[in-house]
């Protein structure tokens, strides 16, 4: 088994300040507007985790123009799980050692809360493996949300607290404010996005279905899939990681890939990668799974 390092607790001490300040919700209150905007900021970086940070950046599993690709990873970075360049070499190095004792992020090998988040608090999970991002090292505006992984997630955080006061001010009987717009659009959005997200290295290793003998603990979970635009159909995934779409079957909804196609017609990404019949066909778990 690897060795699990040393939690860094003063260096996480913000994200554990996030969700302390998650409590707030019983000071500002709530209100419609409130809940609405946080659900739309949630979901909207949720397709820039999934899209970019996951599917272009880590699996290169579509093209599209270096100022698409920029946005993405600016709206990536705003989910406040560092920079797309980290992101993409711990993921890469994920895939080499799935469940094996180099995965720095296994629940069979760590232990499930220790695969949720805990392995990005220790020094070995804030490094990045550049030798395996080179790809990315060559565009300064990536490295420049690497080295200032801060300015998008705060940059929204103002944001939302600037629409809250717009709202306020033109719409004083909707009970929305500043403050309560920057505890429910970013504060309460962000850590429910940090959980779902997580999951899908814990959780979606441990619970769930396979379809797929993939050498790994690797599941399909609707559940996942509909919070995280499809990240749950796992086992999917990890049968055949560079697809642009993980929901193999018609039933299995992957709303990050119809989000991708839609942008495909209006030229903004191209050349989805497929998944081939042979790969649908193949290293099933029975004959059964093949329509499961």
């Amino acid at each position: 088994m690897t060795s699990t390092g040393q939690v860094q607790w003063f260096r996480v001490a913000p994200f554990f300040l996030l969700h302390a300040a998650c409590l707030m919700v019983f000071v500002v209150g709530w209100s419609w507007i409130a809940i609405a905007v946080a659900a739309f900021v949630y979901f909207a970086r949720v397709f820039g985790l999934t899209a970019f940070y996951h599917r272009y950046f880590s699996h290169r599993a579509f093209k599209t123009s270096r100022a698409v690709q920029f946005m993405g990873a600016l709206l990536g970075n705003s989910a406040a799980q560092r920079g797309p360049i980290w992101w993409a070499a711990h993921h890469r190095h994920h895939h080499r050692a799935s469940d094996n004792p180099n995965d720095i992020h296994s629940p069979s090998q760590q232990g499930f809360i220790w695969s949720h988040m805990l392995w990005f608090m220790t020094d070995e999970g804030y490094e990045t493996n550049h030798r395996v991002v080179k790809d990315w090292l060559k565009f300064p505006e990536l490295r420049f949300l690497e080295r200032f992984d801060f300015f998008a997630p705060v940059l929204l955080a103002f944001s939302m607290y600037g629409l809250g006061e717009f709202v306020r001010m033109v719409s004083p009987q909707s009970g929305t404010s500043g403050v309560q717009m920057l505890v429910w659009g970013f504060v309460v959005s962000t850590v429910a996005l940090y959980h779902v997200t997580f999951g899908i290295n814990s959780l979606a290793h441990t619970y769930g279905t396979r379809r797929y003998a993939t050498g790994d603990d690797s599941r399909n979970n609707l559940w996942l899939a509909l919070f995280t635009f499809g990240e749950g159909w796992h086992n999917n995934h990890h049968h055949f990681p560079t697809s642009a779409r993980q929901g193999f079957l018609w039933w299995e909804i992957d709303v990050s890939y119809y989000l991708l196609v839609v942008m495909s017609w209006l030229g903004l990404v191209w050349d989805l990668k497929p998944v081939p019949n042979h790969i649908l066909k193949r290293n099933l778990v029975d004959s059964s799974s093949q329509g499961a």
